[in-house]
């Protein structure tokens, strides 16, 4: 099935398989037969969780390059750019919840699964040290593959140095928000997912390190129906709240209002 966002005006279900028309899928993007909740571009999602009119993206010129030469990773990146209209898998800014200013990076699945390499390493970097220049409480909403496997160690390293800049961030007494939504998988989920001082998810995501295949294949082992499902996590203790997409944007003006972050004010 493919990942890149769809086009026409009927479009199967990935869950059901039902036929549903455009217009049925609705604000939320939310089938009306089984409920199943599609992925949303990072556009989509900034589009219903902030402030009209309020983000204000970084300036992030740099794109990927073929480091190791792997192949057809060109041709990959060229036909991810064209069908997303985006050069990488993040989006980073500033905006406003109901007021409350934060920088903002959202994920999109659709570029190449949200994979994490160099250059969305680097733009998360850049966007934690405005966060820490600009005194803000950060809100990072994954949706992601793992690291990127065409860029190898570097894009391995990224996750290291993610977590190195959030340490700075913690010690800048500054809030870290994540919201896992469907995919979380892979190096996103080992390194920086689970790193907020609120964790929460999505309903209905898939979070989790190596898919359930790929753990049946190599232990001999019956897995749960629920297994890697946001409200399995919520039960083990491993997330703060499961949140219907509808109710995020509350969810997350309640985070922020709870530490009383404005501009430059520490969390308290």
């Amino acid at each position: 099935m493919s990942h890149y966002p769809k086009k026409g005006i009927w479009t199967a279900c990935p869950a059901c398989g039902r036929h549903v028309h455009a217009s049925q899928w609705g604000r939320w993007q939310q089938c009306p037969y089984c409920q199943h909740w599609q992925r949303l571009t990072a556009t989509e999602r900034i589009d219903q969780l902030v402030d009209p009119g309020s983000f204000e993206p970084l300036t992030m010129p740099e794109q990927a390059h073929n480091q190791l030469a792997f192949p057809n990773y060109d041709q990959k990146l060229a036909h991810a750019r064209q069908m997303t209209g985006l050069t990488e898998a993040v989006i980073t800014g500033t905006a406003t919840f109901d007021h409350w200013p934060s920088l903002l990076a959202v994920m999109d699945s659709h570029f190449m699964m949200g994979t994490l390499n160099t250059v969305v390493t680097q733009r998360l970097i850049t966007a934690l040290q405005v966060a820490r220049q600009r005194q803000l409480p950060v809100i990072i909403v994954t949706a992601s593959g793992g690291a990127r496997m065409q860029e190898g160690l570097y894009a391995l390293v990224g996750m290291n140095l993610i977590l190195a800049e959030l340490a700075r961030l913690a010690q800048a007494t500054l809030p870290l928000i994540t919201v896992l939504t469907d995919p979380t998988m892979g190096g996103v989920s080992a390194s920086f997912g689970f790193k907020g001082d609120v964790v929460l998810a999505e309903a209905d995501a898939k979070i989790g390190f190596a898919g359930a295949r790929v753990i049946q294949q190599t232990m001999p082992i019956t897995l749960p129906s629920d297994f890697q499902s946001a409200t399995s996590l919520e039960a083990h203790g491993m997330l703060d709240d499961v949140v219907l997409r509808p109710a995020l944007r509350a969810k997350l003006i309640d985070v922020l209002a709870s530490y009383a972050c404005q501009g430059g004010d520490q969390r308290g």
